[in-house]
């Protein structure tokens, strides 16, 4: 009996500990959903910090010392831009706007523009109602708009009105070139777009946390837009560039522009003629051997941007076969992360059908049993468009000539490829190396790149932001196309000549071209100081040239307080930046293996050194032409 209790004892006293710890259990749950539901900001660094990638960099080559000639030909500064500096701040007087009424609620925006502008979150009372009864005056505002519209035509009636609303369907509502008397303005543009535009923390962090992964190897990157828009290559006639489906999904895009006097011209366009002519965007595979060609290792970091790369990943397949480490935001973020900037949104599932249960089937059944005379049949539907999936991309095709109304998951990706874009950007104006592929959207205005572009210009005019003149690059391209991956060495100089140009020469086509487009892709003079005064001596061979006079214009020098103490550039630094001793690229572009390197190693040097005599002595021949 005595067994028999302490048995039952036992057997209690398991149950008692079983019972707590199921209790503790279920209390450890709570408190992780408190702690998850009410401390997002603590649990988010913690997601952060274990996320994995998918992206793992690889690298066999040895990375280059900082100090070397090749390293700072592939990533140093722009020598004859190393004098400029953002400065954007006002000298001297100008108009000041009485009230401004803002879109977003940004402190950030208020705050940078309080000298500027008067921002207002919310109108008075009295001109709330007139909203609401709509009595407030409306202007369309066209796409460049002169101050003479502005000064004659709005002005007045704000004067009288208090307020006006402007809606600008194009964007660009202020002419881009302006005369000299509004050069404050442009100078408050600068700052409205470069300091006082934020975006909000969210994506500005997961930016940074990208920037940070793309930086932990330890090596430069470069960063590469390619600009394969549908609608810019329907704009440009680009279609033949691609195949089956996507040239009808090219062509049924530009008939619909045609239609609506977007573009002008005819429907069948020479797609090779527009390529050769340089108005067709270079595919990934081209930028791919120019910077093969210019020096760039096949372990070199490629950060693609672009919310939409045309044609899909089989596009750039031919740009991952070049480079090992080709990235982009989907390989440097988790999907936890970027929901996270996306925001809470409400579910879509209930938009699709459900599949019914087989008790919902009966019920359906019986009442159709029991349902009075069949009505006669419907004439069949119209034809509805045919859909395809090529390479993870979904386009459409179909007879008419109008594009499908968007659903709601199109409108809420398209939501989303905003903030995407918005990560691009400042990935790409923190890179070390910069190359478009191209320069126009589908309206021919400045696009994503021209804007990079531009604000690189301002925020550090010395980074390596490459032009390439893409009619010459096609030319080149040709020249060689039967033994386009074995280039000898002068075709290679010619390309390497050509992107170091690009880095000057292409600031004056961006002067005359883009600029008058928009003032944001090239905000200089306006916007920029220089270091180096109007007489300060300069040795010849480190004066600029003309082309980056003609591009920068009349820079005024910068203020004692911007004083960075920067001296001229010494001739040893400026003539050993195009030295290519270790340079192992001279042929055979795309080998890796270590015969290719042994050959280079015999006979590479004397190579590289002959090919930097030329490019010293075409430098030199270029300053006293000047």
């Amino acid at each position: 009996m005595k067994g028999d209790g302490k048995t039952v004892m036992m057997k209690s006293k398991l149950k008692w500990v079983g019972l707590v710890g199921l209790v503790l259990s279920a209390f450890s749950l709570f408190v992780h959903f408190l702690l998850a539901r009410f401390t997002e900001d603590g649990f988010s660094e913690y997601q952060t910090s274990i996320t994995i990638f998918s992206w793992r960099p690889i690298f066999e080559n040895v990375d280059i010392p900082t100090t070397s000639p090749l390293h700072r030909r592939l990533w140093g500064p722009v020598r004859h831009l190393e004098s400029l500096h953002p400065h954007a701040n006002p000298r001297g007087n100008y108009a000041e706007f009485k009230s401004f009424s803002y879109l977003y609620n940004e402190e950030q925006f208020m705050t940078a523009l309080a000298k500027d502008v008067r921002v207002v979150k919310t109108l008075p009372k009295d001109l709330k109602g007139a909203r609401r009864k709509k009595k407030i005056p409306l202007f369309r505002v066209p796409y460049q708009a002169s101050p003479y519209f502005f000064l004659h035509r709005v002005l007045p009636i704000l004067n009288k009105h208090s307020v006006v609303e402007l809606v600008v369907p194009d964007g660009g509502c202020l002419q881009a070139t302006l005369a000299p008397q509004f050069e404050e303005l442009q100078r408050l543009r600068c700052r409205v777009s470069f300091h006082a535009l934020r975006f909000r923390q969210e994506v500005q962090e997961l930016a940074t946390n990208i920037l940070h992964r793309l930086r932990s190897p330890g090596r430069p990157f470069i960063a590469y837009d390619p600009g394969l828009t549908r609608d810019a290559l329907a704009y440009y006639g680009c279609a033949e560039l691609f195949q089956d489906v996507h040239t009808e999904l090219i062509q049924h895009k530009r008939a619909w522009m045609l239609k609506r006097g977007i573009v002008k011209g005819s429907l069948s366009v020479d797609s090779a003629k527009k390529r050769l002519n340089g108005s067709c965007p270079l595919m990934p595979e081209e930028i791919g051997i120019l910077l093969r060609a210019y020096g760039y290792s096949w372990d070199t970091i490629i950060y693609v941007s672009g919310g939409e790369v045309f044609g899909g990943q089989r596009t750039l397949i031919p740009l991952h076969s070049m480079f090992e480490n080709v990235v982009d935001r989907t390989s440097l973020s988790s999907s936890w992360e970027l929901n996270r900037i996306y925001g809470r949104e409400s579910n879509l599932a209930s938009d699709y059908p459900k599949k019914l249960t087989p008790v919902d089937v009966e019920l359906k059944r019986e009442a159709w049993k029991l349902a009075g005379p069949r009505p006669r049949p419907l004439p069949p539907p119209p034809a509805r468009p045919k859909y395809y999936n090529i390479e993870g991309w979904w386009g459409w095709v179909a007879e008419s000539d109008n594009e499908p109304d968007s659903t709601v998951m199109e409108l809420r990706m398209n939501a989303h490829k905003l903030l995407w874009e918005a990560i691009d950007y400042v990935v790409c104006v923190e890179a070390d190396v910069f190359i478009p592929g191209f320069d126009h959207d589908g309206k021919g205005h400045p696009n994503f790149a021209t804007l990079v572009m531009g604000h690189r210009l301002y925020q550090s005019a010395a980074s390596r932001t490459y032009r390439p003149n893409r009619k010459q690059v096609v030319k080149f391209l040709e020249e060689t196309r039967d033994h386009l991956y074995q280039a000898n060495r002068t075709w290679l100089t010619s390309i390497r000549r050509h992107l170091r140009k690009s880095l000057l020469d292409g600031l004056r086509g961006a002067s005359v071209q883009s600029k008058s487009l928009s003032f944001l892709s090239h905000p200089v003079p306006e916007c920029s100081c220089s270091s180096r005064g109007p007489a300060e001596p300069t040795s010849h061979a480190s004066s600029p040239p003309h082309s980056v006079h003609a591009a920068l214009g009349s820079v005024h020098h910068c203020p004692a307080w911007m004083d960075t103490g920067v001296t001229s550039l010494s001739l040893e630094k400026e003539h050993d930046e195009d030295l290519d001793e270790d340079d192992t690229s001279s042929s055979g572009l795309f080998l890796r293996n270590s015969g290719s390197d042994t050959a280079h190693e015999n006979g590479g040097g004397e190579a590289s050194k002959e090919e930097a005599q030329l490019e010293d002595q075409e430098e030199l021949e270029g300053g006293e032409r000047r």
